[in-house]
């Protein structure tokens, strides 16, 4: 179940940040495919993904490789690319205008899921939320949730959608949050899971693999094929080449070792048995790395590895 809400989804979903760019549409069907028939029912995309790219490639797929009925859709608006940057704008125009887009894209009449991307200070709060209640009653979103908030403003979100009236959204449930959470990155830990445990919101977990850095294959340099040598995303992977994280993937590759699986198994395992979170988001370029990540559902840690690695991977 997401949070304390009706909707169920697999303890692994399939991201799309890279389709449409870095995964072209053969490897997203064969990831579609192998992701459908390990069990995974919950796909992860945004309206920024690729300008637009991802969904246009995920609702190609939508019908053909996977029926609809069979797969939880989570989209997220609020942010699109204009000229090459990224622009926020959490409006009640700008909002249901990309939603409007993304059915489109998605050849869908609604999506299961849909995230407001960011907080923005620009915005009224409830303006936003009226955006998302209207998404709501007009039958084009079955859940809404957020992504990206800290703690205090998941709080006051989920407070005013439960609590407003008229444009500030009165009893709109919220029921998910969306956010970065991995073994080399648990500053949400300070305020945001705990906050979503208070308000009853499921995590969804993006970047469980700290951007590529705990899969281990940057311990020697970086692979040609690897997100770091991608013109796109080598800065995105490069906050996550330091010592604290060498130290951290060192531990998950001993781990892995002794369990006799990869350390992506590990990192995995590790994220999908924290306390709230709901689905762990699994953002592979390739069905071959999707594979072997899915695997990480077979492995169960004992505590006292689990326990070494929540000690080298304290926050200080």
């Amino acid at each position: 179940m997401v949070g304390r809400s009706g909707l169920r989804v697999s303890r692994l979903g399939l991201g799309t940040l890279t389709w449409g760019r870095d995964t072209d549409e053969h490897e997203a069907a064969d990831q579609m495919e192998a992701f459908v028939d390990a069990g995974g029912t919950l796909v992860d995309t945004a309206a920024s993904y690729g300008d637009g790219a991802a969904e246009e490639l995920l609702g190609s797929l939508v019908g053909t490789v996977v029926p609809r009925n069979e797969i939880v859709l989570c989209t997220k608006g609020g942010v699109s690319r204009r000229d090459g940057v990224l622009r926020l704008d959490t409006s009640r125009r700008a909002m249901l205008a990309d939603l409007d887009a993304s059915l489109r894209r998605l050849r869908t009449d609604h999506v299961d899921l849909w995230l407001v991307r960011a907080w923005s200070d620009a915005v009224p709060l409830e303006e936003t939320l009226s955006a998302m209640a209207a998404a709501v009653h007009a039958g084009k979103a079955r859940y809404v949730g957020l992504s990206n908030y800290t703690g205090w403003q998941s709080a006051w979100a989920a407070s005013t959608a439960a609590n407003g009236s008229g444009a500030a959204a009165g009893g709109l449930p919220l029921v998910a949050h969306e956010i970065e959470y991995s073994l080399v990155h648990r500053t949400p830990e300070h305020d945001v899971v705990p906050a979503a445990h208070a308000l009853g919101l499921g995590l969804l977990a993006w970047s469980p693999l700290g951007r590529g850095v705990l899969t281990g294959k940057y311990r020697h340099g970086t692979p040609s094929d690897s997100r770091a040598a991608s013109p796109h995303l080598s800065g995105f992977v490069g906050a996550y080449l330091d010592p604290r994280s060498r130290r951290i993937v060192d531990a998950a590759v001993t781990a892995a070792e002794g369990l006799g699986c990869s350390p992506i198994e590990v990192a995995l395992a590790w994220l999908r048995d924290r306390p709230g979170v709901s689905s762990v988001l699994l953002g592979a370029r390739t069905a071959a790395q999707l594979r072997a990540a899915l695997l990480s559902e077979d492995v169960d840690l004992p505590a006292e590895i689990g326990n070494v690695l929540d000690e080298v991977s304290a926050m200080d």
